[in-house]
């Protein structure tokens, strides 16, 4: 394919060639968007079939590391931004910085969800024959607060009074849980990526106010992909939320 500098040969400007890139990641996001909504109609349907089991397992959820990255995905949204105007306006260093500062809160982001998902494997929530939502709170460690130990046995307790197949039908909802953040969190491990892409470009000096396109095309898949986190927090996290 025949290119001039920045421009493909099928484009007759950087603008055209900006505004075609831009287009396509729109329709690739629409297709996103219609993945993600078939999960979240499924987490819908069974939440309203099993509330009792959902809130029980949300209640399982470390709120503070949930809320710490919800935190850090925020920040990496502006830092994103950041280097998208650094790029417009043709500061190169700043580029190169704000996305370094986006591919480390979104490490940071990933190595937290490393963290969650060992506690579920040491607490049993993992769906399959050894799944015990009960086995927290019957084999608490020395670290464990007693006082909670104590409200989660309750909580049990009454969830299991409103639904006796609850250890069954919190699977679903530990099945949707893994499922819909390993998916973004797969995401979130093809923006690094990406990031990481645009970095050797920044550290060339590729990116220019007449020269931006991958910057803000990433900038649009990373910024999706916090959104969906914005939905999946509140609707994992609290559901039913007593502590």
């Amino acid at each position: 394919m025949h290119r001039t500098g920045e421009l493909y040969g099928h484009f007759e400007t950087l603008e055209q060639q900006k505004e075609s890139a831009a287009l396509g990641m729109w329709i690739f996001l629409v297709t996103e968007v219609l993945f993600f909504g078939g999960l979240f109609l499924t987490y819908t349907i069974n939440r309203h079939a099993f509330s009792a089991a959902f809130g029980a397992g949300s209640n399982t959820l470390d709120l503070t590391l949930g809320g710490f990255n919800t935190v850090v995905l925020i920040m990496s949204s502006l830092t994103m931004a950041m280097a998208v105007w650094s790029a417009q306006v043709g500061k190169k260093q700043l580029v190169s910085i704000f996305l370094i500062a986006t591919v480390v809160l979104g490490t940071i982001f990933l190595g937290v969800k490393v963290i969650e998902y060992k506690q579920k494997f040491d607490h049993h929530l993992i769906p399959g024959a050894g799944f015990d939502i009960r086995y927290h709170a019957e084999h608490p460690t020395a670290a464990d607060n007693a006082g909670k130990i104590a409200e989660e046995k309750e909580e049990l307790e009454k969830a299991f009074a409103k639904d006796p197949d609850l250890n069954a039908h919190a699977q679903l909802y530990f099945s949707l849980y893994f499922g819909m953040t390993g998916l973004h969190a797969l995401h979130m491990i093809v923006g690094a990526g990406l990031l990481v892409w645009l970095i050797k470009g920044s550290f060339a000096g590729r990116y220019t106010p007449k020269y931006n396109t991958p910057v803000e095309i990433v900038g649009l898949y990373w910024h999706f992909v916090d959104i969906v986190w914005i939905y999946l927090f509140p609707l994992l996290y609290l559901i039913d939320r007593h502590h």
